[in-house]
């Protein structure tokens, strides 16, 4: 038998880790794996908020009924459609015919989508309350962060607000879940890297999520993915975390992403790194696109504020995998950032114009003169490669934003 873990007064988690799946929706890198998270509410009336995956649900029963024995559920309040968390929903409904599925409309129409389910539906729209006895849930409307059904409930008594993905990150919860039994830091980047990954072309639902809880006081965190969070200052911190992504603010570092076939636009990397170093810039992340997964460039292209990306012409197009993290870093709509670039050709140049136009897509500061080498290393190539590392560390190292 498990031995139930409260969050707070009568609220408990029983999600699951996953230590096994590679790829995150088949794209995204899992080292330190990922959780899928659950509650449950006691009261006079028993709440489910949100499921787990599929793969995990024999486990997620017996957790239910490590905690419940052969009491029912009487709600099951679904934050989020996402299969991830959806998944154990139509064997839940089998184990508990008479529970009462709560949602709002686009959520009620992916139940049936998704399930075929169309009984036993409860329709909530934003700021409704349901009573559950002592506990009074209120749900909030969070269309787009990420999913157009995306909602948020709000346990008035304890102010614990249950967040579907939003404060969501990579990584499983090992042995403690709430983060006064962990080391928060550690999910820190995790956390960035699964908002650049996931949510990151979301910024604009996110500020208007965020504005539409300001007012709302909050002693609990509890996303789908990734510790409960019930210290002040750590909810301040991702709070804060969530609203500069959002806004794409960033801190100040550089990162400097390229593609190389034979090492020669790599070493116009290495001379725009080294120039940037000498003029003050500390935080330089490089990514060779051909070894760095695009998942990790992503995380530090919403990190920090310089963005310096190199290719060589290839097929008279952006090198492939570089032509990949442009169109992720389109996607996104990545703002403010200071912006260089460089690239490297034989015979016919593809790479100024491309990059010209990507810059100009993205709004982003043109800080010099592109470094365009044909062939060959030549002293003028390499005197612009170090202008262009040296006029970026004048632009962060002037920044007035984070340090």
């Amino acid at each position: 038998m498990y031995k139930p873990i409260e969050v707070t007064e009568n609220i408990f988690y029983v999600g699951v880790n996953d230590r096994t799946k590679h790829l995150f929706e088949s794209l995204w890198p899992l080292p330190q794996g990922v959780s899928y998270n659950s509650y449950i509410i006691r009261d006079e009336k028993t709440v489910l908020v949100d499921t787990v995956d599929i793969c995990y649900s024999d486990l997620f029963m017996r957790k239910i009924r490590s905690l419940l024995g052969d009491q029912p559920i009487d709600y099951l309040v679904v934050n989020h459609m996402e299969p991830d968390h959806s998944g154990s929903i139509e064997l839940l409904v089998s184990k508990y015919p008479d529970i009462q599925i709560v949602g709002n409309k686009r959520s009620i129409e992916m139940l049936k989508g998704f399930y075929g389910i169309t009984d036993n539906l409860f329709e909530v729209k934003d700021r409704d309350e349901v009573s559950l006895g002592k506990f009074t849930l209120q749900f909030y409307m969070t269309p787009m962060v990420h999913w157009p059904e995306t909602m948020m409930t709000y346990v008035k008594e304890t102010k614990t607000l249950f967040t579907g993905d939003a404060f969501g990150t990579f990584g499983t919860i090992d042995g403690g879940v709430l983060d006064s039994q962990l080391s928060p830091e550690r999910y820190r980047d995790e956390m960035i890297r699964y908002y650049s990954n996931i949510v990151g072309k979301f910024g604009s639902p996110v500020q208007t999520a965020l504005k539409k809880l300001s007012n709302v006081k909050i002693d609990a965190i509890c996303s789908t993915h990734g510790p409960v969070w019930t210290i002040q200052e750590n909810i301040a911190d991702v709070i804060a975390l969530y609203d500069r992504l959002s806004r794409y603010e960033a801190e100040r570092g550089l990162v400097i992403a390229y593609g190389s076939m034979y090492g020669h636009t790599e070493e116009l990397a290495e001379i725009i790194a080294t120039e940037a170093a000498g003029n003050g810039v500390k935080n330089i992340v490089m990514h060779n696109v051909s070894k760095s997964h695009e998942s990790d460039i992503l995380r530090d292209a919403f990190k920090y504020k310089g963005l310096i990306i190199g290719s060589p012409t290839y097929n008279n197009k952006l090198y492939p995998a570089v032509d990949g993290l442009v169109s992720a870093l389109q996607n996104r709509g990545l703002k403010n950032r200071y912006f260089g670039y460089f690239g490297s050709f034989t015979w016919a140049d593809a790479t100024a114009r491309q990059f010209e136009a990507f810059a100009g897509a993205m709004e982003f500061e043109l800080v010099a003169e592109p470094v365009i080498m044909k062939q060959a290393m030549l002293a003028d190539v390499v005197e612009k490669a170090r202008n262009l590392g040296r006029v970026m560390a004048e632009k962060l190292t002037s920044d007035r934003g984070e340090s």
